[in-house]
């Protein structure tokens, strides 16, 4: 069946490079404007007009390197500053030298602070620091000297742009843990339904071998012990903890990148499913099946799930209670979830024998039947009592099944 690779993908950055494209375009506009309104003032007003064209030419042709980081390579954030700081030391040749002194605007104005913090957006507060150092020794120079309002712009851009930067770094850091996180469980998820699988085939089929092979004897004994072998060390493998190890999460351009295996397709629909079928298979001389008259219906693959807890749960009865047990299979289709209960009249589990069989690796009862639940959102419980049976209740939610199921596919 085919394995098919779910690709997740998270970022708190695009956000913030978008922001940043409308950022630089909306302070084009401004400085624009500003020149606009105090365009009588200037000295050289072919310079402002001349740098202006630039700004715009620059900012609408560079949009798509402000789309990510992986566009936004070095070369261009060189480039960037160095539009910006050119405008900064043009602005004395342009204006005129009482508005400078007087605390008039750069040419590029508020432009200036999008070149930092793209920076920051790409290389954290280290290159914002970096780069916010280089505009604020453009503007002191622009100035002629390190008055009030200089320093307190200076200050501020030196402040916004590492604050953001470092911002970034710890988003980073906080997608990179998340990744991670979701690839372990992904993982675990996975090895979960391998053990649920290869305890409902291969050690069912190892251990009947060991049986048949003991009441055989001769060299039947053998191939018996050998099988035995196989299955302690097969449920060693299951329940050690051998844990597959997830692939280091990417720090793509648009974001941290988690790889998902998903189960295997089968090819069966996702849509509702009617349960009493999938049940039906398990009735037989010594198991009865009772079940509402209206279809119960659950999506394809939590009703086949639950199947297979109930399917789980009769191998139980058979293994330990013995082949003249008799076992009982009851649907009850409630508002707001599917409760199916198998009881048997065997002798029923003495106290603590769960959990030991679970430190001895035989995960039937954790994996196969709670482990499945569990994934569908549900709940199992057992109640047996010595010498009066074992009664098993899985309950199945209607509405987070359905959720299941349909991100499944996705």
């Amino acid at each position: 069946m085919p394995r098919r690779e779910r690709v997740m993908r998270m970022s708190v950055e695009l956000p913030l490079w978008r922001a940043l494209a409308g950022y630089r375009v909306l302070t084009t506009l401004y400085a624009i404007g500003l020149c606009a309104t105090a365009y009588d003032h200037f000295v050289r007003p072919w310079v402002a007009v001349g740098y202006y064209a630039v700004l715009v030419v620059w900012t609408l042709a560079t949009l798509p390197r402000v789309a990510n980081a992986a566009s936004c390579t070095r070369g261009f954030l060189a480039a960037d500053l160095t539009v910006a700081l050119t405008g900064i030391l043009l602005t004395p040749l342009a204006d005129n030298h009482e508005r400078i002194a007087g605390g008039g605007p750069t040419l590029p104005s508020i432009w200036t602070a999008g070149a930092v913090l793209a920076y920051a957006l790409k290389g954290g507060w280290r290159w914002a620091a970096v780069a916010s150092t280089a505009v604020a020794a453009a503007n002191l120079v622009e100035r002629g000297s390190p008055a009030r309002d200089t320093v307190h712009n200076v200050i501020l851009v030196w402040v916004a742009s590492i604050a953001i930067g470092y911002v970034v770094e710890v988003a980073r850091a906080s997608e990179r843990t998340l990744a991670r996180a979701l690839e372990i469980e992904a993982a675990t998820r996975e090895r979960e339904r391998l053990a649920r699988d290869i305890h409902d085939g291969v050690l069912q089929v190892l251990a009947m071998v060991q049986r048949r092979g003991a009441d055989l004897g001769g060299e039947a004994a053998e191939l018996g012990r050998l099988a035995g072998e196989q299955e302690a060390a097969l449920r060693t493998l299951v329940s050690g903890g051998l844990l597959p190890v997830s692939r280091v999460s990417e720090d793509a351009a648009d974001g941290a990148v988690v790889r998902a295996v998903e189960e295997p397709y089968d090819g069966e629909p996702d849509g509702p499913v009617d349960l009493r079928p999938l049940l039906a298979r398990h009735a037989g001389a010594r198991t009865s099946l009772a079940e509402p008259g209206a279809p119960v219906e659950l999506p394809g693959p939590a009703a086949r799930e639950l199947a297979a807890a109930v399917g789980a749960a009769l191998d139980n009865v058979r293994r330990h209670a013995g082949t003249g047990a008799r076992a009982w299979i009851l649907v009850e289709d409630e508002p707001d979830e599917i409760v199916v209960t198998v009881r048997d009249d065997g002798p029923g589990i003495p106290e603590g024998r769960l959990a030991q069989a679970e430190d001895e690796g035989r995960l039937g009862v954790a994996q196969s039947i709670r482990g499945r639940l569990r994934d569908l959102g549900g709940s199992a419980e057992l109640i047996s009592v010595p010498g009066q049976g074992t009664e098993v209740e899985l309950k199945v939610p209607k509405g987070a099944p359905r959720a299941l199921g349909e991100a499944e596919r996705r």
